[in-house]
């Protein structure tokens, strides 16, 4: 079976290698790089490297060599048909089917290159002759030197529908329409694609000119596209294709660092300015596919778009575009530049280090997720700010990485909280209280008792029981300012997972319960044999416990107050009731204060007899 260099090339950068090889081989990231002991010879020290960027492994001490082909091959003594069938399973692509039309197919893509070679060669050459005075003219206005000139192959496609066909009269009219070079329209004559506009070639992972973009000169031309791109050819896939990638994968090597910005007058504009390391989509949106070829790169892309809305909607996109496939340390930071700004412009306005600070300061996809939909609409009523929480959780639905989709949820909703119902007294839940000036940098709460240090853990370990008992707590007036802490979370405290309030205590200087203090908790619902159901009823419990306890010890020292004024028999008998109730109270507390040890010994628990 015949498989086209293409398919194959394919094949191969949709499979990681370091994801095949790290299957058999323990691998160790090194940079840019994986390490490990060589798996073909016996060895103490690693000297094999796997490259995802270049697609290979290599021993420096045995010197085997090979691309994740050749690792099938190899390492595990597959056929070559075996390994690439295999590998095409993994990688959803469909094997060709054994047929003479594939080699031939591969031919005429062989012959493309050739069509799209000569049409270069032409429209350089036009360039400078006489009828390329406009397009040098404008070159000059762009800054753009004969070195940048020549190294990203300017050209000039001149007027005349027929030009490029006359100059290239020995090539076959149907491989120049196949090339998207000329249109062919029934019941007209073919005619040249591009007239009057300044060339630019668009080439491969290899260099090989695939497609052209091409600038119109004559502004009164308003009827035409300012920029035209190839169409979509055996040889061209704009979704699957960045501009300049063959030269930025090589520099962004150097610099870690992968720069997207949104044409391909802009990557030659920042390579001017040294800037080597810029990619730019084609015409549409940043796809899938894109994503996954910069990821090849580097793990997060920053991606540079203009500070107009258009910038700003372009934004939006990729970030739709890339929440599905987000997975770990795999993201994207986002740069708005500023109003008006192209990144051409703000080079020339305020010089190259302004372009490389923004850069520097680029921000996360999820500060810019939620900047957007917060100023999408305006929040005066509760339904403003319904839609916006909404809106922020279909986002984080669309995220197939579990552990990522919770961690995206739960700073969404921290932001949504925090922005939405502001803080008591006007804080910020997520701002560290200032210690205080004698006290230690972590300090603990005043005294407390057993009840309500036990219902701090149980919620602590059910976070979703916050906002179930969020009323009834707020109104108990309880002196360890940890509970205000979690009662400021509940509006989001339903979607954190167990344990995850620790850390919140933890950036206001509050500090959990210690280990030995937990174990001296022997309240059944902080028992681990528990059921998790059963730990919330007693739970709930417990903090009614805790709630009615102040009002009746309250109303017990008025009682035995007023009896010991008033020596009636009406006060001596509210006297004993309360105090028949108190001593009730505490004989429930002490039987649910010694549950965890028969929870401990059996589950479910039951509450032990006083």
């Amino acid at each position: 079976m015949a498989l086209s260099p293409q398919w194959l090339d394919e094949l191969r950068a949709r499979v990681t290698l370091s994801g095949v090889i790290s299957r058999t081989t323990r691998l160790t990231k090194a940079g840019h790089e994986f390490k490990a002991c060589c798996p073909f010879h016996n060895e103490k020290s690693p000297s094999f490297t796997v490259n995802d960027q270049k697609g290979f492994y290599h021993c420096f001490g045995c010197g085997a060599h090979g691309d994740v082909i050749r690792w099938m091959t190899d390492q595990r003594g597959l056929s070559f048909m075996d390994a690439v069938k295999e590998l095409a399973s993994e990688a959803g692509l469909e094997v060709p089917a054994p047929d003479p039309r594939a080699a031939q197919a591969a031919e005429q893509r062989d012959g493309l290159h050739d069509v799209m070679k000569a049409a270069q060669d032409w429209f350089v050459a036009q360039l400078a002759g006489p009828e390329g005075d406009k397009a040098r003219a404008y070159l000059a206005t762009r800054g753009f030197d004969a070195h940048t000139v020549q190294r990203f192959g300017f050209g000039y496609a001149p007027e005349g529908r027929q030009a490029l066909k006359a100059a290239l009269k020995d090539l076959s009219e149907a491989n120049l329409v196949e090339a998207g070079l000329r249109i062919a329209v029934e019941d007209k004559d073919p005619y040249d694609r591009f007239r009057g506009r300044l060339m630019l070639p668009i080439e491969d992972a290899r260099g090989r000119v695939i497609a052209f973009g091409g600038r119109i000169l004559d502004a009164a031309k308003t009827d035409a596209p300012k920029y035209l791109n190839s169409p979509d050819t055996p040889l061209f896939d704009k979704g699957r294709t960045l501009y300049n990638l063959h030269r930025a994968g090589p520099a962004s090597r150097q610099t870690g660092r992968v720069v997207v910005v949104e044409g391909y007058m802009d990557v030659i504009a920042l390579a001017c300015a040294g800037i080597a390391d810029a990619v730019a989509p084609l015409g549409t949106a940043l796809t899938e596919r894109q994503i996954e070829l910069l990821w090849r790169l580097v793990e997060t892309p920053v991606l540079c778009f203009d500070g107009d809305a258009a910038g700003q909607r372009a934004a939006m996109r990729a970030i739709t575009r890339a929440l599905p496939l987000l997975r770990p340390a795999h993201s994207l930071k986002i740069v708005r530049l500023p109003p008006g700004l192209d990144p051409d412009d703000l080079i020339k306005q305020q010089g190259v280090a302004a372009m490389e600070a923004q850069l520097a300061n680029a921000r996360s996809l999820v500060e810019v997720l939620w900047e957007h939909e917060r100023d999408a609409a305006p929040l005066a009523t509760p339904e403003d700010k319904a839609g916006l929480k909404a809106r922020l959780l279909a986002h984080v639905e669309t995220i197939a990485d579990r552990d990522i989709q919770s961690l995206y949820r739960r700073e969404l909703l921290e932001r949504f909280s925090a922005f939405a119902f502001p803080r008591r007294e006007g804080r910020d839940w997520r701002k560290p209280i200032a210690p205080a000036r004698q006290g230690p940098r972590t300090h603990r709460a005043p005294p407390r008792d057993a009840l309500s240090a036990a219902i701090l853990t149980g919620l602590i370990r059910f976070p979703d029981q916050i906002h179930r008992h969020a009323d009834v707590l707020g109104q108990a007036n309880l002196p360890d300012p940890r509970f205000e802490v979690l009662l400021d979370a509940a509006d989001f405290a339903a979607q954190l997972e167990s344990g995850a309030m620790e850390p919140i205590l933890a950036e206001r200087g509050m500090a959990t319960p210690t280990p030995e203090e937990y174990a001296a908790m022997r309240f059944g619902f902080l028992a681990d044999a528990i059921p998790p159901e059963q730990a919330r009823a007693e739970l709930a419990q417990a903090i009614h416990l805790l709630v009615e306890r102040p009002a009746l010890e309250a109303a017990l020292a008025a009682a035995t107050k007023r009896f010991e004024s008033d020596l009636s028999e009406g006060a001596y008998a509210e006297q004993q009731r309360l105090l028949k109730r108190k001593l009730e109270f505490d004989a429930r507390l002490r039987q649910m204060a010694s549950a965890r040890a028969g929870a401990a010994q059996s589950s479910p628990a039951k509450p032990m007899a006083d």
